[in-house]
């Protein structure tokens, strides 16, 4: 497959947490979510990665599945990680290769969160409803992504979506998603502190399957939040940063 230079960035010292961002974006949308949940905390180092294909990560040919993607993953994270142990976040389908990373690296990560996390049985989808309506706010694109219409969320859409949008590699993306269900991985339940946030107003994958994630994830605790579509983390930063920090003290606590 050859090697795909994977853009990033950091922030802190100390415990890494891997930061995966969705499909369409790139590492300012995590950054943006992430980082003033994650930051609250000394002691971990903040990685935030362009995905292949987005941002300044390039997608090249070679990458025709999303194995090729987590294959990738896989290598940025034991070069960022060194001998350490890591956290690993995702939002969307950073989420789902986020659950990839810990099923083939079960001994690695001390911790999973997934946000809004893509899955390959969705069941029971809503319709697209908005729960703070403005259908003259914004692009259609704005609206069919944020459910909380408000004039601070088109702020941080323009911010942090918006402009990462031109630099996705649509072509990559359509040789990625004809094949974009990971490989299943036979092995036990992943042990360690999981955090699972669904909104209840997610018509991108729904918010009914997160409660099957529990059967794997023994330690996982799951919240479904009303008020939020697939733009949860913008939508409810503070619950989604509460969340974060139980979890982030469970890890704590398990590795100690």
């Amino acid at each position: 497959m050859g090697e795909v230079p994977v853009a990033y960035v950091e922030y802190g010292e100390g415990r890494p947490v891997l930061v995966l961002h969705g499909v369409g974006v790139d590492h300012r949308e995590a950054v943006a979510c992430f980082e003033p949940a994650l930051a609250v905390r000394d002691g971990y180092r903040r990685i935030y990665p362009d995905l292949p294909g987005m941002g300044r990560t390039p997608g090249p040919a070679s990458l025709r599945s999303a194995n090729d993607v987590l294959d990738v993953l896989l290598g940025f994270a034991d070069e960022v990680s060194g001998a350490d142990d890591l956290l690993v976040v995702g939002h969307s389908a950073g989420a789902y290769y986020a659950q990839g990373i810990a099923a083939r690296r079960p001994d690695r990560v001390s911790g999973l969160a997934l946000v809004c996390p893509l899955f390959t049985a969705a069941r029971e989808v809503p319709a697209h409803h908005a729960v703070v309506a403005a259908d003259d706010l914004g692009s259609e694109e704005f609206r069919r992504y944020f459910v909380v219409q408000s004039a601070a969320m088109l702020d941080r859409y323009e911010r942090f979506v918006a402009p990462a949008i031109p630099l996705v590699d649509q072509a990559a993306m359509e040789r990625i998603g004809e094949r974009w269900e990971l490989e299943a991985t036979e092995g036990p339940a992943y042990p360690g502190p999981t955090l699972v946030v669904a909104g209840r107003q997610d018509s991108v994958v729904g918010y009914v399957a997160a409660a099957d994630l529990l059967d794997h994830y023994p330690r996982a605790t799951l919240a479904v939040l009303d008020g939020a579509g697939h733009a949860l983390p913008h939508e409810q930063p503070e619950v989604l940063a509460g969340l974060m920090d139980d979890w982030l003290a469970r890890a704590a606590l398990a590795a100690a």
